[in-house]
């Protein structure tokens, strides 16, 4: 078991007596880095004790561990993400062999084995996004009120078992039974983005936020570098189900890795070192205890938002070209530039291969832009989402309109790589004005950006149904003028300001007058981002109002000094951004 257990009286040994000497209570001199895992359970302060299992103590005492478990977090999250938004490629590497009469490598001629028509093409690309759609908000909640990590782990364990399923589905015949599956994934993907949030709320330290979220999410463009080349070469040279094979053996395999090496905080970490502990914890801070209930949540103030407004039609508007791309790049490059399958494939991948390089790169140039007071987070963040979505924009009208297919493909990868500094502008900007709520307003974002993953398979087959070449030019430049609309919207009612209603220190006081003082302060100005929840700190007044982002918005107050002020914490000193 990895999950976290209380024993009365832990036994004593040489590993406790040196977690003991390090908290100075005993003749230690305080300098263990790191615990050992050689016996059966570690401990925290607390007295809690996690299983160590056998694949993390192999970890361990392998070469495999050099990096700090924030980051072996971030880098497992990736991989998870790599695999189910790979499995999202599959289907559309896979239909143009399933319904169309097409030529392999070697020169053979095959036949078709599916006789579908373009409506029933449509409900079977769509069916997975009706599931997604679901579970975006309620996913909010359950990442509040569940271990994170374990909500994160089950999506893609459950969305890989379920992709092993889909050829014996499509072979039935059935075509409920092949939606049926298709939304059963959407409905356990669903929890994905929603949890990695909650995953950073007890691992990320604010000045870090920027830059292990997006290495967590590059691992969905990753997903689509690796998904497109991968799934078509499968394709063209073994069989239209072998992608949905190994993308579904892949997945639990993962699963067995991340919930061996992944624990809901630091504390329940048995080989983390008291460093990195220490330095996660003050950090953040006290971290609240009451979730957010359908009851507590401000849905008035949420929903009359400029702010929440601007971060859904930005998800809105780079969803539609993302799963734009993700179903349809490859029919595109076989109709208008007469590639085969088996040679567009890695072509197709460049593109997001440069985007999952600009994300990483935006998420440090970004933190680095804050954090030295260059810029302030309002303008950070609307300064890469809208350069951001005006690049892809301007692009995506150049590909609208080009023959060629070296311009083409060059306007591509121009579009699809501006987009990546999007990422550090509405995809974290969720933490910035409700860290408290950042789940739910992600599931909320994320819901409505999958109504793009609904409308865009049969608006795109709609266009092209008839005729392809002049009907992906229509497409193209119906994606330009969406992502138009995001720059314009965002750039007027975006920021990176912590909003009044999301600041909990009204709900954080009731609670302390109905049970008690709990051994902190309730100044609303040490207020932590990520968590929505109050450090200990003397009352201070409260800061002043930010300046309303409109009226100055790439210029406003930089609404970070309250962030940085140090905090007692016992003994301990920490910034709390």
């Amino acid at each position: 078991s990895i999950f976290a257990k209380k024993q009365e009286e832990p036994p004593v040994s040489e590993h406790s007596r040196l977690r003991e000497d390090d908290n100075g209570n005993g003749n230690g001199n305080g300098k263990v880095e790191k615990l050992e895992i050689d016996e059966t359970y570690a401990y925290d302060r607390s007295g809690m004790a996690v299983h160590a299992n056998p694949i993390l103590k192999f970890v361990e005492r392998s070469s495999l561990c050099g990096c700090a478990k924030r980051w072996q977090l971030a880098i497992l999250a990736n991989l998870g993400f790599l695999i189910v938004f790979g499995i999202r490629c599959n289907f559309g590497a896979a239909k143009t062999h399933m319904y169309r009469n097409y030529t392999d490598p070697e020169g053979h001629h095959h036949m078709h084995e599916f006789n579908w028509t373009q409506d029933e093409l449509s409900v079977m690309e769509s069916s997975f996004f009706y599931g997604y759609l679901v579970t975006q908000v309620p996913a909010g909640f359950l990442a509040a009120k569940f271990p994170p990590n374990k909500l994160f782990g089950l999506a893609i364990t459950c969305g890989s078992a379920l992709n092993l399923l889909l050829p014996y589905a499509f072979r039935s015949k059935n075509d409920y039974f092949v939606n049926g599956i298709q939304i059963m994934q959407g409905l356990v993907q669903g929890v994905a983005y929603p949890s990695v949030h909650g995953i950073w709320r007890y691992w990320a330290p604010p000045l870090e936020r920027s830059k292990l979220a997006t290495t967590a999410f590059t691992g969905s463009y990753a997903g689509a570098v690796l998904g497109l080349p991968v799934s078509a070469f499968l394709v063209s040279y073994v069989s239209w189900a072998a992608p949905f094979y190994l993308y579904g053996v892949a997945g639990v395999i993962w699963a067995v890795f991340w919930f061996s090496l992944t624990f809901e905080k630091p504390a329940y970490h048995p080989s983390i070192s008291i460093e990195e502990k220490n330095h996660i914890e003050n950090a953040i801070g006290h971290i609240s205890q009451s979730h957010p209930t359908l009851a507590s949540v401000p849905w008035k103030e949420i929903l009359q938002s400029k702010p929440v407004w601007a971060i859904i039609v930005a998800n809105f508007a780079r969803s539609w070209t993302f799963y734009l791309l993700l179903q349809n790049q490859l029919t595109y490059m076989r109709d208008v530039l007469d590639m085969k399958i088996n040679n567009s494939g890695l072509v197709a991948a460049i593109p997001h291969l440069v985007m999952g390089g600009v994300v990483l790169a935006g998420g440090q140039f970004a933190d680095y832009l804050r954090s030295n007071k260059i810029l302030s987070t309002t303008a950070v963040r609307k300064i890469f989402n809208c350069g951001g979505f005006g690049g892809e924009a301007f692009f995506m009208m150049l590909v609208a309109y080009s023959t060629s297919e070296f311009w083409a493909i060059l306007f591509l990868i121009f579009a699809v790589g501006s987009s990546g500094f999007a990422i550090s502008g509405y995809n974290v900007n969720h933490l910035d004005i409700a860290p408290r709520y950042a789940a739910i307003l992600m599931g909320m974002s994320n819901g409505i950006g999958t109504l793009a993953g609904l409308i865009c398979p049969f608006v795109t087959e709609k266009f092209t149904g008839h005729s392809p070449k002049h009907g992906w030019t229509s497409v193209f430049v119906l994606a330009s003028m969406i992502h138009f609309t995001g720059v314009t919207f965002y750039a007027f009612f975006a920021s990176g300001e912590l909003r009044d209603w999301a600041d909990p220190k009204d709900e954080e006081e009731l609670m302390k007058a109905e049970n008690g003082p709990k051994g902190y302060g309730t100044s609303g100005q040490d207020t932590n981002v990520l968590s929505g929840m109050q450090p200990p700190s003397k009352p201070q007044p409260p800061p002043p109002a930010a300046t309303p982002a409109a009226a100055t918005p790439f210029n406003s107050g930089w609404g970070d000094e309250a962030w940085n002020q140090p905090t007692a914490v016992g003994n301990q000193n920490y910034q709390a951004y």
